[in-house]
């Protein structure tokens, strides 16, 4: 069993509806836009991958909180399946502090929440 969070370079002007618009069009692509990725992302993610990385031996680790990697990383966006567990909450919690910190915003498009920065 697992579930989606989603991290999104939205701007400060952009609603909870700009959020699921753009989670719905990176889904329908079925591949990435081309471009120069957002600053913003590589940060985010280049951190995360510190605590949480999706390639290499840690990913055989019992505790990684990944169902499905490497995770889905575009210009505009990280898309990641977590598994059910303590393990995963801290990375949830890592993601919206990560996400915050970097002016990203994150979507949980299960209960359809969004965590503005």
């Amino acid at each position: 069993m697992s579930f989606d969070l989603v991290v999104l370079s939205l701007g400060a002007d952009d609603d909870p509806d700009s959020a699921r618009r753009m989670f719905e069009r990176c889904l329908a692509a079925g591949t990435h836009d081309a471009g120069e990725p957002d600053r913003r992302i590589v940060a985010f993610y280049e951190q995360l991958q510190s605590s949480y990385p999706d390639r290499g031996p840690a990913v055989e680790a019992l505790d990684c909180p990944w169902t499905s990697t490497p995770l889905s990383v575009g210009i505009d966006h990280v898309i990641m399946h977590l598994r059910f567990g303590s393990r995963s909450t801290q990375a949830v919690e890592t993601v919206l502090r990560l996400a915050a910190h970097h002016g990203l915003v994150a979507y949980d498009p299960q209960g359809d929440d969004v965590y503005l920065a």
